[in-house]
């Protein structure tokens, strides 16, 4: 499924912590990565002065050694131009899978963070990203919940039961068949929009909705999940997420980065961004499919 997978790096002690998670990224097929690092004219003008191409040069052999020792075939580039630019034009001339990138949970000191790569790429990729959450430990930064594909995994998959999130679900049933069991079906009745006037209709949603997820835990069953959990909650949608999945095992949740909301969500950010920016785990943000 994610054969090939672009590695958004930089110099950061969080960017090793980040390789160091990517072995397990194997049961869903990936062999090649590609360790990119971007770098501004301003940047690139005074690498060719300074000596930081040689330090660059080294971070990412480094890197490289790592990954190759997780078995995948591994390319290192420095590209100038701007990040998300640069990275989808990669990720759509040469078809690669997935764009990989690592950020910690957001706070006044990680919000800097936010609007630069992480922010970047969660808005504006083409292709799926997966955001691997990392924390800072006494030894430095490492994984917040390593990810077990093989198995012992447990996935979150919310649903506003739009299109991207059905181009979403596409993906979830190719992981599952990689080896994950549990899996989390959740469905957010946005109270902003049922209260007052529609609650008498409730139960009504909550029923039907209710059947459809029943549909997609039978699909997940036919693809090997054997322990699937469905909820149905009322509230604000990112918040019910996010504090399921902070008080859960969940180590990955997978969603649509676009739901029903679209012009909303360009204004004030979408559930999937708010959850990227907040939940403990990692998130796995597909984008709509194009036609």
């Amino acid at each position: 499924m994610f054969k090939k997978v672009i590695v958004a790096t930089d110099l950061s002690p969080a960017s090793y912590a980040l390789i160091k998670c990517l072995g397990n990224l194997k049961p869903l097929g990936t062999e090649q990565c590609l360790l990119l690092q971007c770098l501004s004219v301003q940047e690139t003008a005074s690498i060719a002065l300074s000596y930081t191409a040689s330090v660059l040069e080294e971070s990412l052999k480094k890197q490289k050694e790592t990954l190759e020792s997780f078995g995948f075939k591994v390319e290192t580039r420095i590209v100038p131009g701007v990040v998300k630019n640069e990275i989808n034009r990669i990720a759509l001339n040469e078809d690669y899978s997935v764009i990989v990138t690592g950020a910690q949970k957001q706070s006044a000191a990680s919000e800097a963070f936010f609007r630069g790569l992480a922010y970047d790429l969660i808005h504006h990729a083409k292709r799926p990203v997966l955001l691997l959450r990392l924390i800072e430990t006494e030894e430095g930064a490492s994984c917040s919940r390593s990810l077990d594909l093989k198995g012992k995994s447990h996935i979150i998959f919310p649903t506003d039961f739009s299109e991207n999130a059905d181009h979403a679900f596409s993906f979830l049933t190719q992981i599952v068949e990689s080896g994950p069991k549990k899996i989390t079906l959740m469905h957010v009745q946005d109270q902003a929009k049922i209260t007052p006037y529609l609650l008498d209709k409730l139960d009504d949603f909550n029923e039907l909705d209710f059947q459809r997820l029943e549909k997609i835990k039978q699909a997940l069953i036919e693809k090997g999940a054997e322990d699937v959990e469905i909820l149905v909650k009322l509230g604000s949608p990112s918040k019910e997420i996010i504090e399921y999945a902070n008080n859960s095992s969940a180590e990955l949740i997978v969603m649509g980065s676009q739901g029903r909301g679209f012009v909303k969500e360009l204004f004030l950010g979408s559930v999937s961004h708010n959850i990227a920016r907040n939940a403990d785990c990692s998130v796995l943000l597909i984008p709509a499919k194009r036609f």
